[in-house]
């Protein structure tokens, strides 16, 4: 019987083996049900993302304006936003989002396979569980949560410019100076780049939790909660260690 760890680390194998023989004789799962997988998490996910990070730049540009405004540097409220938003919070609230909206989803449908025991009908019929179901899950929040983050950007970005224009005499064009000042590559690469982390995070511990869930009902509801809580632990502490990183090597 194995471990926890031992099969969290069995199934990221699989998956980087399962990823290897898609790209050498191509993908097993079907493309009906990766289509409605990729609508799922993107399209579908896309205002609440919007939404919410606008909010959370809304939140940023109003704790900033207040205390900066002490010191007669609102105008630096824009810095403040641009790289807040684009270097942590953007790839952050959208990993948390969709670990909460898709993540959820993917351990809830996988664990109700595994108490169908259809996952054992794969199995029985020669095919491969990773394959048909943990790489297209994989797949869609690893190219997905890179584009989520840009327009979660874009709203932060928007939320705390309202927020400013209202408790700063700014014109609009000093404004949007000071952000495409501040926007630089290595803040929206290392954004980019969290995002993928936390979408590959994110997938892989909701297809964990569902595929390990326990064969009763009682056993969807325990791995969608543990999966929703291991998803953004995990998303927390590996940001830490993104921080630690960019600290050490100066970004």
């Amino acid at each position: 019987m194995l471990t926890p760890v031992q099969q969290a680390i069995t199934l990221l194998g699989d998956t980087l083996l399962s990823v290897w023989r898609g790209t050498l004789r191509g993908w097993q799962f079907r493309s009906k049900d990766f289509a409605r997988i990729l609508a799922d998490a993107s399209a579908r996910a896309l205002l609440i993302v919007l939404v919410v990070n606008v909010l959370v730049g809304a939140i940023i540009a109003f704790v900033g304006a207040v205390q900066l405004l002490k010191f007669g540097a609102g105008i630096f409220v824009a810095d403040l936003v641009a790289i807040a938003i684009s270097r942590e919070m953007a790839a952050v609230i959208t990993a948390v989002v969709m670990c909460g909206r898709t993540g959820a989803a993917f351990a809830a449908e996988l664990a109700t396979m595994q108490a169908n025991e259809e996952v054992d009908a794969l199995s029985v019929l020669g095919l491969n569980a990773v394959d048909y179901l943990v790489l297209p899950r994989v797949l869609t929040l690893l190219f997905m949560m890179p584009l989520l983050y840009l327009f979660g950007c874009v709203g932060g970005l928007l939320g705390g410019f309202a927020v400013s224009s209202s408790l700063l005499d700014l014109a609009p064009i000093a404004y949007f100076d000071r952000t495409v000042a501040a926007l630089t590559y290595t803040h929206l690469g290392l954004g980019f780049f969290k995002s993928m982390a936390f979408g590959l995070l994110v997938s892989l511990a909701a297809c964990f939790h569902g595929l390990y869930a326990p064969r009763n009902a009682a056993g969807v509801g325990m791995a969608t909660t543990r999966a929703v809580v291991a998803g953004i632990v995990g998303v927390i502490a590996l940001d830490a260690v993104f921080a630690v990183c960019a600290d050490a090597l100066g970004i």
